[in-house]
């Protein structure tokens, strides 16, 4: 027996290409992180083949969470086919060996930039939401000293009188994606740059939410069936946008999340934006037996916790 058969098969990198040490250090942050629904963890951000503000963050967090039994599913604002979604997914895919889909139902770890799927996600599922700015005080504290005593000391004036300005200003909440939310009780948190529509789908869910910025070397949490608000006066509620008379052109969806394409003509058509959804859609409307799950509206656009959103009669 020769000394080489007694040694370990060459591997140029680790599994799921981050060392032990870094998805040790990672899994502890995670777990701080669901200790304390919405705190800020710090974490020491690794270098990958890849530019910061691409998804690193959340990148290696599903790095550090990924087995050889699980299924990946990567989105780009709700597209499968994105150049940044499809890079990632083969990347993934090549370093720990795991099955892909598009498929929310089939996938165990969703890592997504900017949207959350229209199907609901279920318990034991993990989604992975790409930060950029992790800080939702950064507009209105500059200074990130001030800002994590504010924090501690759940002092968010300043956001409630921005919150005024835009009612007197504008008779209306200016913000669309990324709009502050308090979870548990306690912390204010940015939930990502997902639009109003998808803010709701955090709110009790039944699976982990992780969100990671890799630039900023912060990460947090909303575990299983948290509460998250977004901040809203009493007579003046949070809503989400509407998308009231929206048909999509490709499965003639309604009271779903759309993206608008402008014509030549001037006019504009919709599409859904769920891209893994609008393919099964279309496949049941071509005969297949396609299972679909339950999603966070229903055609009338009401969403399924019926006491969250205050609907305008």
């Amino acid at each position: 027996m020769r000394l080489q058969q007694l040694a370990h098969p060459r591997h140029d990198y680790s599994y799921a290409f981050l060392d032990e040490f870094a998805k040790r250090e990672l899994r502890r942050r995670i777990l701080k992180a669901i200790a304390i629904p919405g705190y800020q963890v710090p974490y020491a951000s690794r270098e990958l083949p890849m530019a910061r503000g691409w998804g690193t963050g959340g990148l290696q967090v599903t790095l550090a969470a990924v087995g050889p039994t699980d299924t990946v599913k990567v989105i780009d604002q709700g597209a499968d086919d994105s150049v940044n979604a499809a890079n990632l997914r083969r990347f993934i895919a090549r370093m720990a060996g795991v099955q892909t889909t598009t498929d929310t139902l089939a996938a165990t770890i969703i890592q997504s930039r900017h949207r959350i799927p229209e199907e609901r996600l279920r318990e034991g599922q993990l989604l992975v939401l790409q930060v950029p700015v992790p800080e939702p005080l950064t507009h209105v504290e500059p200074s990130v000293t001030r800002a994590r005593q504010m924090h501690a000391d759940a002092d968010y004036a300043l956001i409630w009188l921005e919150l005024h300005e835009q009612l007197v200003r504008y008779r209306t909440f200016t913000g669309g994606a990324d709009y502050p939310v308090v979870v548990y009780g306690r912390y204010l948190m940015a939930p990502s740059p997902i639009p109003r529509w998808d803010t709701p789908m955090l709110h009790q869910a039944a699976h982990l939410t992780l969100l990671s910025a890799g630039r900023e070397k912060r990460l947090y949490a909303v575990p299983p069936y948290t509460d998250v608000r977004p901040i809203e006066f009493e007579d003046v509620h949070f809503q989400v946008e509407s998308q009231a008379g929206r048909v999509c052109a490709q499965t003639g969806a309604v009271n779903r999340f759309m993206n608008e394409v402008p014509q030549p003509d001037g006019s504009s058509r919709y599409i859904l934006s769920d891209t893994g959804y609008a393919a099964k859609l279309v496949r049941r409307t071509q005969g297949e037996v396609v299972e679909i799950g339950a999603t966070y509206y229903d055609e009338q656009g009401r969403f399924y916790h019926t006491e969250f959103l205050h609907h305008d009669d």
